[in-house]
């Protein structure tokens, strides 16, 4: 296998010097600094707030402008080149507006612009630079980036800078070196799960992200909603458009993803049309720009998709007796006439006791008109070109964990018992725990959407994204319920009550995240769990960084719908080759609040040395194909491999 091996590398390698350089090329690689990750956590829709935090490098940005110009450009100057670097079409555009003279401005501002992408492009190798720029701009870029020390360069740096302005393509040139900026600011992204709901655009977040390319996303369980949704479980995709209308999203679902909604909207206003649906009320975070719905008519289709969603559910919940849920099929436990629900043997009434297409006799099953209504939509997402391209981005880019030079990433929990032993769950006729029911999660979810050949084992793949989205045992929600039902019809706070899985208690233990990483094959004494799911309520005193430097949480709100919970707008965790940190938000909705905000970054763990990409985990590939190029050059020499003339 090994000669059958370097014979197939000696395709690409064809004689011993073209072995040489490859090894020489890949050793200095290994030697460069490590690149700076980037980790993200519930983003939730926020696009405006996750674009600028990405643009910015989460206000790194800002502070190597402070440190590179300072003593050359006031605070003033500096604010603007920040700007122009994070939102560079806007700016150029705002001069033009107000008849400034652009040509001089550009002059002035490019060197500016090239001096600082010069700093941040040093630790990389000029091929991992050139990569990252566009082709048409290449030659361009790199006389500009690496001029040289010959005599007359500056001078000619300066004439190239000229004549880029006076052909009128500063314009294009100055969004080019900016997006390299940022680019090069932030090496790699990973997204630790909820990019989706209760913010206005995560389709946008999703385009940011295919774009970036160089990223890697923990699955949520609100990503998994829209990844069952777009499998055809009729109950997340009831649940997905519940979600929107919840938080006044029509703008994503229509015009973003292409749902048709006017079935739903004609439904609600013919059977909940004298219903004020009190209960259904939108929350309205932000306002849509493109399709503007009154609010009663938006708490009629709130209402009206949510009743035929808790029929699906029980639907699913009696054909799966399996996932051991059977409780939760509420419209069953309704005495209808007497307006209350029958739970634990005690009565709590409704605060909404209309239900005019539920028969009491069989409240699980849904009406003609609501049947039509579900066809139309399982139509509408099954035919969304954008949907599909974004969860197959979801797929190709996403997993249920990811272990990364030395974090372990996963969303929501590790499922636990009391005892700190892991929880077992049968999954489609066998027990696991531990990273093996998280890997077996995994596969189902992959099944779920790309399994053809099967279809039986299809079908019960994408119940399980449902269970994944809400169970009990799923290491994506880890929660004793989903209590949506009890918050639109049960005034009882006590029955409202989600009970957190044992892991999220006990993980703050120092030693339970040590049998956590040992699980999963990582090295106790280095290495870090990395979590979202649950807002870090940093208002009230709590920490992100617990279990004595063991685990991050890094949910700190930036979703507006937590902010007032956290009390800031949420946290970026930044891994470069210095040093683990977290970047505080807040307010950076507005151009005068980013100018204002100054970075808040707390560093938690500083490396002993500075670390290269011959300690990460890219970087032992490289070490390994430099090994397998030693061989095949060991062949060549022994003469077990042909050397190719070229």
């Amino acid at each position: 296998m090994e000669e059958k091996y370097l014979k197939l590398l000696a395709n690409e390698y064809p004689d011993q010097e073209s072995v040489r350089i490859a090894i020489v090329k890949l050793t200095a690689q290994t030697r460069l600094p490590k690149g700076t990750e980037y980790f993200f956590s519930d983003l939730h829709g926020e696009q405006e707030g996750f674009s600028y935090l990405l643009r910015s490098g989460s206000g790194i940005i800002k502070e190597k402008i402070k440190i590179l110009f300072q003593g050359t450009l006031s605070e003033a100057h500096q604010n603007q080149l920040a700007n122009l670097i994070y939102t560079p079409e806007h700016v150029i555009s705002l001069l033009k507006d107000h008849d400034y003279d652009s040509s001089l401005w550009m002059k002035q501002m490019i060197p500016h612009l090239v001096l600082l992408c010069r700093e941040i492009s040093s630790k990389y190798s000029k091929m991992r630079v050139r990569s990252k720029m566009p082709s048409e701009y290449r030659h361009l870029m790199e006389e500009l980036l690496y001029p040289g020390q010959e005599e007359g360069k500056k001078e000619y740096a300066q004439d190239v800078i000229e004549a880029i302005v006076e052909q009128g393509l500063g314009d294009t040139f100055i969004p080019v070196i900016c997006r390299l900026i940022q680019g090069l600011t932030v090496d790699r992204i990973h997204v630790i799960g909820d990019i989706f709901d209760r913010g206005p655009r995560p389709d946008q977040i999703m385009e940011e992200l295919i774009a970036f390319g160089d990223v890697d996303i923990q699955w949520g369980n609100h990503d998994i909603s829209w990844m069952g949704a777009a499998c055809g479980n009729p109950v997340l995709i009831a649940n997905v458009v519940r979600m929107g209308i919840s938080y006044n999203n029509f703008d994503c679902l229509e015009d973003g993803y292409g749902i048709n909604l006017r079935p739903l909207s004609s439904f609600a206003q013919k059977t909940y049309g004298n219903d004020p649906c009190t209960q259904f009320i939108p929350k309205v975070l932000d306002e849509n720009r493109y399709d503007q719905v009154d609010l009663g008519l938006a708490a009629r289709m709130h209402k009206a998709i949510a009743v035929i969603q808790f029929k699906l559910a029980g639907q699913l919940i009696k054909r799966r007796p399996d996932f051991g849920i059977g409780d939760r099929s509420h419209l069953e436990k309704i005495d209808y006439e007497r307006g209350v629900l029958l739970e634990g043997g005690l009565e709590y009434p409704l605060l909404d006791t209309h239900f005019p297409t539920v028969d009491p006799q069989d409240p699980l099953r849904l009406t003609r008109e609501e049947e039509e209504l579900m066809t139309a939509l399982t139509a509408s997402f099954a035919h969304s070109e954008v949907l599909h391209r974004h969860v197959q981005f979801l797929y190709s880019h996403g997993s249920m964990y990811k272990s990364v030079n030395g974090n372990l990433l996963f969303h929501g929990c590790v499922p636990m018992k009391e005892d700190g032993s892991f929880q077992t769950m049968g999954v489609c006729g066998t027990e696991y725990s531990g990273k093996a029911l998280l890997d077996r999660f995994g596969e189902v979810a992959r099944d779920a959407y790309f399994l053809s050949s099967d279809a039986q084992k299809k079908a019960r793949s994408v119940d399980w994204m449902w269970y994944l989205w809400s169970g009990p045992c799923s290491p994506l929600f880890g929660k004793s319920k989903l209590s949506a039902f009890e918050h639109y019809f049960v005034a009882d706070k006590t029955l409202q009550k989600e009970v957190m899985d044992p892991y999220y208690r006990l993980s703050e233990r120092k030693e339970t995240c040590e049998t956590i990483l040992r699980e999963f094959g990582m090295d106790v004494e280095h290495c870090h769990i990395i979590n979202g799911h649950v807002p870090v309520k940093i208002k009230d005193g709590e920490k992100p960084v617990k279990a004595e430097g063991k685990l991050y949480v890094i949910d700190g709100g930036i979703s507006k719908a937590y902010q007032s919970k956290t009390g800031i707008a949420g946290y970026t965790m930044i891994f470069n080759s210095h040093y683990m940190a977290l970047a505080e938000h807040h307010n950076f909705i507005t151009e005068k609040d980013r100018a204002k905000e100054k970075l808040n970054l707390q560093i938690t763990e500083q490396m002993p040395r500075r670390l290269l990409v011959k300690d990460t985990d890219a970087g032992a590939v490289l070490l390994e194909q430099i090994e397998d190029l030693k061989a095949l050059l060991a062949a060549y020499r022994e003469g077990r491999i042909r050397e190719k003339r070229r």
